[in-house]
């Protein structure tokens, strides 16, 4: 997997849904530099790192290369500490069509759900 985010995340483990969305497990790496300016002492996952993440295991698990078309509904609700919450779950239902693929989003640690957000991403050829 090709990603701009290099060693900010694992993939810990997904799994295909019955709906043909996925459910991924990531664990962040608190020991990357984000963290140290995004807030020095107090380090907070940036919203941008987040959509970016959903990006790349869109792409890992379609197959295709995207470029984000649209979002909406972007809601940040919870905090993502990398020290106290490193493991998180991301539910992604995906639908395609000829030109684009629309992902819905949720993204949670625990039972706290940190992010919810749909977007359209345009299908790239290469």
């Amino acid at each position: 997997m090709q990603t701009i985010l290099t060693d900010f995340y694992t993939l810990q483990s997904y799994e295909k849904a019955e709906n043909g969305g996925f459910v991924a497990n990531i664990k962040l790496n608190k020991d990357h530099d984000i963290f140290k300016g995004h807030f020095p002492g107090n380090p907070v996952t940036p919203g941008v790192c987040m959509m970016q993440i959903v990006k790349e295991l869109t792409e890992e698990f379609t197959g295709l290369k995207l470029f984000l078309k649209t979002a909406s509904n972007v809601k940040f609700m919870a905090i993502i500490n990398p020290f106290e919450t490193p493991d998180l779950k991301l539910q992604l239902d995906i639908t395609e069509n000829d030109e684009e693929v629309k992902v819905k989003n949720t993204t949670s640690f625990g039972e706290t759900i940190a992010l919810k957000m749909s977007v359209n991403y345009q299908k790239l050829t290469l």
